[in-house]
């Protein structure tokens, strides 16, 4: 079965909190989710993300990320992210960008489309070069994987209801 969600952690470790997305991907790679779930951690591999959004027929997908929105350290929220306005760039060639309109721009000049995106997201207290989380954003792992658990049952639950539970099938005769 061909994955129609895509939970991408993203972020680099080497830079505090920015590695919030990578712990989140690494706490739901040992959850139990659904077979049509593929939970990955890309880190800041902005190219190979949007090759997989590209080719992969994804209806659904999550990034994960640390970004500041201005709330108090280790905020957790979700935006629904809009698709890149007008045609894709050239610009959108960085290998190394992962701000999120850079990769649905190189998505969508790769002629893909990643479905809906969903950007869980949280403010990060520290973005030095350092490794590991600070104390609220390490707090907030835990609650950022369950609001990505809670969007894939929802997302699962409205694709059920788009499929009826039983179809009966006649031969001609």
């Amino acid at each position: 079965m061909t994955p129609r969600v895509l939970v991408a952690g993203v972020g680099n470790v080497f830079l505090g909190d920015d590695g919030f997305g990578v712990e989140v991907a690494r706490r739901l790679s040992t959850k139990d989710l659904p077979a049509d779930v593929r939970v990955a951690d890309y880190g800041i591999r902005g190219m190979h993300l949007a090759h997989d959004l590209a080719s992969g027929g994804y209806g659904l997908t999550i990034l994960v990320d640390a970004t500041m929105r201005g709330d108090p350290p280790g905020t957790v929220y979700v935006v629904e992210l809009d698709p890149p306005d007008g045609p894709p760039q050239a610009e959108a060639l960085d290998a190394h960008g992962m701000q999120p309109d850079v990769v649905l721009n190189l998505v969508a000049l790769l002629g893909g489309d990643p479905g809906r995106v969903l950007l869980v997201g949280c403010e990060p207290a520290v973005l030095e070069q350092r490794m590991g989380l600070s104390p609220a954003v390490e707090a907030a792992v835990d609650t950022a994987a369950r609001v990505v658990t809670d969007l894939v049952k929802e997302s699962s639950d409205a694709r059920r209801k788009q499929v009826p539970p039983c179809a009966l099938a006649f031969p001609e005769k």
